[in-house]
Formats: C-alpha cells, structure tokens, sequence
C-alpha cells in the first residue's frame, strides 16, 4: 500500500502560522514559454519552532502578499513524505501542500 499523504491537525501540528516570506518558485518551459508549476513560502509555527515551516502552493493559487508576521491559515493542507539515503543511512523530507494560503 502507498502512502499518498498525510493531513495534518493543524492546530495540534503547527498551531498559529504567520507569513514568514517567499520562497522558491518552480518554472518550466512549456511550449516554449516559461510557466510557474509552484510557489514556496515560509512560514512560523509557535510550536514548530526549530525552524521554518515551508509550504509548497500550485500556481493555481496565485502570488501571495502578505505583510510580514501576519496570521494565515492553510486551506486543504496535507504532508507528503520524501526519502533519500546518504551513504548507508536513510532520511526522510516532509513535505507540507495546500491548496491556497488566507488570512486567518
């Protein structure tokens, strides 16, 4: 069985989220025209507070402009699970979705 995703409590998971900032946006070359597939922004979390909390938004949802430490909530949020290995060790990356990102 695959595991697809994982939706987070987001109360217990993240608490309060404030906008932190853009992140990287991912485009491609369709058609012989730059197109943005995703935008990331970072976010704060009050209880994951060793680092940044990223969140991967489709280009459906358009640019975000918030002010800085503004409170947001996630819409449809969900976590994905990478694994990678370096030399005989195995790690996992979460990967935090949603399909928008509002004022909370």
């Amino acid at each position: 069985m695959e595991l697809k995703y994982v939706i987070p409590n987001m109360e217990k998971t993240f608490g309060n989220l404030e906008f932190a900032g853009e992140g990287n946006v991912e485009q491609r070359r369709i058609n012989g025209r730059m197109t943005t597939l995703s935008r990331r922004y970072n976010l704060y979390s009050d209880i994951q507070r060793a680092d940044d909390v990223e969140v991967i938004l489709p280009s459906e949802a358009g640019e975000k402009f918030f002010e800085a430490e503004e409170k947001i909530k996630l819409v449809n949020a969900r976590i994905t699970a990478e694994g990678y290995k370096i030399g005989d060790r195995g790690f996992t990356n979460y990967i935090l979705h949603a399909d928008d990102m509002v004022k909370a």
